[in-house]
C-alpha cells in the first residue's frame, strides 16, 4: 500500500497549477499528463479507485488537453486545499510570483488598517472637541487638538502609501524565510 500523496507536492507537480481559473483554458503538456496517471495508479494501488474508475479515467487522459480538463480527473483523489495541519503547504510550494501576491495582499491588510486607524480616532476625537466647544456663551472654539491625533494617525498612513514597494519586498523577504524555515522542518520529518 503506497501512501496517500501529499496535495502541496502533487499540485506542484505540474507545470501549471490546475486547481487555478486563469489556468484552467491552457494546454497540458505529457508531464502534466504523467502526473495525472501516476496519481491515478496510485489511487488504483491503494484500493480507492476500481478497475473499471482506473481505465475510465486513464481512457480520458490522453483526450485531456487543458489543465481545466486535468483537474476533475483528480478532484476526489487529491484535497485541492492543504490540510489544515499543514498550513504551510501552500507556502512551501509557492514560486516568487504567488509570495509577491500574497505580499501585495498583506500590504493591501495593512493598507486598509491604517484608513481605519486614521478615520475611527479622528472623527472621535473631532466629535469630542466639537461637544466641548459648546458652552454657556455657545459654540467658543479652543485649541483643535485633535489636530495631533490626525498627525500621529496620519503619519502611519502616508507612511504606509508612500512606501508600498518597500513594504511589499520587505514581505517578500519575510515570506522567503518562512518559506524557507518550512522546507527545513518538513525536511527534518521526512
Amino acid at each position: 500500500m503506497t501512501t496517500p500523496p501529499d496535495p502541496a507536492s502533487t499540485w506542484a507537480a505540474f507545470t501549471h497549477d490546475p486547481r487555478a481559473k486563469a489556468n484552467s483554458g491552457l494546454r497540458a503538456g505529457d508531464a502534466d499528463r504523467e502526473v495525472v496517471l501516476r496519481v491515478l495508479g496510485d489511487a488504483y494501488a491503494d484500493g480507492r479507485l476500481t478497475r473499471e474508475e482506473h481505465d475510465e479515467r486513464a481512457s480520458r487522459l490522453p483526450a485531456a488537453r487543458t489543465f481545466g480538463e486535468l483537474r476533475p480527473l483528480l478532484e476526489d483523489l487529491v484535497p485541492t486545499t492543504p490540510a489544515p495541519a499543514d498550513r504551510h503547504g501552500a507556502l512551501v510550494t509557492a514560486g516568487p510570483d504567488e509570495l509577491r501576491r500574497l505580499a501585495v495582499r498583506e500590504w493591501e491588510s495593512d493598507r486598509r488598517s491604517a484608513i481605519l486607524a486614521f478615520i475611527g480616532p479622528t472623527l472621535i476625537t473631532w466629535a469630542v472637541w466639537l461637544a466641548t466647544c459648546f458652552g454657556d456663551g455657545g459654540f467658543e472654539p479652543y485649541f483643535p487638538w485633535p489636530l495631533i491625533v490626525m498627525a500621529a494617525t496620519g503619519f502611519h498612513l502616508v507612511r504606509t502609501l508612500v512606501a508600498r514597494e518597500e513594504l511589499v519586498r520587505e514581505e517578500v523577504q519575510r515570506l522567503e524565510r518562512r518559506q524557507a524555515k518550512a522546507l527545513r522542518n518538513r525536511g527534518r520529518r521526512r
